[in-house]
């Protein structure tokens, strides 16, 4: 007796577009919808252009990281030219990748994207995280190569590669961290995944209409071109807390630049410092602006690109100061500014002489002494150079 059970089918892939390529191999096709309204992929291609190389990055960490790691995207594409890239990274960090020049494809951390990714193969993957959870969601995908950070039988989180070590050591020894390391974590990074180091700049990209929003702002804010705008990146997210000044170095620092012709002065943050800003401006009134802290990313963004100078310590708004191409001010007390690069835009103020620091606690034992070693006179005399080198 015959089966009458149906074999499953798969979907034919044997169709060509006349010139002899496939649509398959062409980053534009879907399989649900033409490639431009009107045509038929799958008999003539309007502009092929090939996959090429599979590649995925994976990158969970904080914001700031986030936009770090676009740093290698240039390498990446001078390495594979012919190639599709993806990226998977976490909710908060998701809009930065926006608009990305070198992005094919963008996911969010959510079961939705684990399936779709875990079911496509990949030439190769950069798990960048040491993280368990992005090292285990390593483990599971289809890829030719995958290197960085993964984990072992125990639960344990091991590099992948010989060129992953020197980046692994550095998560265990704080004296190669802290004290001899001096390279930027931009080139750590690019060395970890096998690529050839030059000082490529982070990828941020601002919309036309972004930039447009911009311009309109400073006009309704009262902004002028011929003043130099001194953005406050007033906090930090609440994971280390004590990578910010207080509230009254903010407000003497305030008062001082207010003192000095041709700035304006403007605070930025995100929801985190929605109390602390409105704080500022109760002590300091009208001598600052405070921009929305409220309104996403994307627009916060547009509110940091409005200035010409940040002053910040090591956070989100700093890395994003710097991949908006902005003259910094940097100030370091726990993280390790050895690892950050400002483009030759700006300045790291250190704790000299301190030997705590850096130090990565959460919580401090030795009462915020980085913090309180602020130098507030050079801040404002490193404004007042700036302002006249321009």
């Amino acid at each position: 007796m015959k089966s009458t059970k149906k074999k499953k089918r798969s979907p034919k892939k044997s169709f060509t577009i006349p010139d002899g390529t496939s649509p398959w191999d062409c980053k534009r096709f879907t399989g649900y919808k033409p490639c431009f309204p009107g045509t038929e992929c799958y008999k003539e291609c309007a502009d092929n252009i090939p996959i090429g190389k599979r590649i995925l990055i994976i990158n969970l960490d904080a914001m700031g990281a986030v936009l770090q790691t676009t740093a290698l995207l240039p390498a990446l594409k001078r390495k594979f030219p012919q190639s599709r890239i993806s990226w998977i990274t976490l909710k908060n960090s998701y809009r930065l990748l926006d608009h990305n020049p070198y992005l094919d494809a963008v996911y969010m951390w959510e079961p939705e994207s684990w399936l779709v990714l875990q079911k496509m193969e990949f030439d190769l993957v950069l798990s960048a995280d040491k993280t368990k959870h992005a090292c285990a969601f390593a483990a599971t995908l289809n890829a030719k190569e995958t290197l960085g950070f993964g984990m072992n039988k125990n639960g344990v989180i091991v590099p992948l590669n010989k060129e992953a070590e020197y980046n692994y050591l550095l998560g265990l020894d704080d004296h190669l961290k802290f004290r001899v390391n001096q390279k930027y974590g931009t080139q750590i990074l690019q060395e970890t995944m096998k690529l050839k180091w030059q000082r490529d700049e982070y990828v941020l990209t601002l919309t036309e209409e972004e930039k447009i929003f911009c311009e309109e702002y400073k006009k309704e804010v009262g902004l002028t071109d011929d003043s130099l705008i001194v953005g406050f990146n007033t906090g930090c997210s609440n994971l280390y807390p004590n990578k910010k000044m207080t509230i009254e170095q903010h407000e003497t620092l305030i008062n001082r630049l207010a003192e000095v012709k041709g700035l304006k002065l403007v605070l930025v943050g995100g929801p985190e410092d929605t109390e602390r800003n409105a704080e500022i401006v109760r002590r300091v009134g009208k001598k600052v602006i405070s921009t929305p802290t409220t309104e996403g990313v994307r627009r916060g963004l547009c509110y940091e690109n409005i200035c010409d100078v940040i002053i910040t310590g090591d956070s989100f708004g700093m890395h994003a100061a710097i991949g908006l191409k902005k003259y910094v001010i940097a100030w370091f007390g726990l993280s390790c500014w050895s690892e950050i690069d400002l483009y030759d835009r700006g300045v790291k103020l250190i704790p000299e002489g301190l030997e705590c620091a850096p130090c990565w606690k959460k919580v401090c034992p030795y009462n915020l002494e980085c913090i309180q070693m602020i130098d507030l006179t050079r801040i404002v005399e490193e404004v007042v150079e700036y302002k006249k080198a321009r």
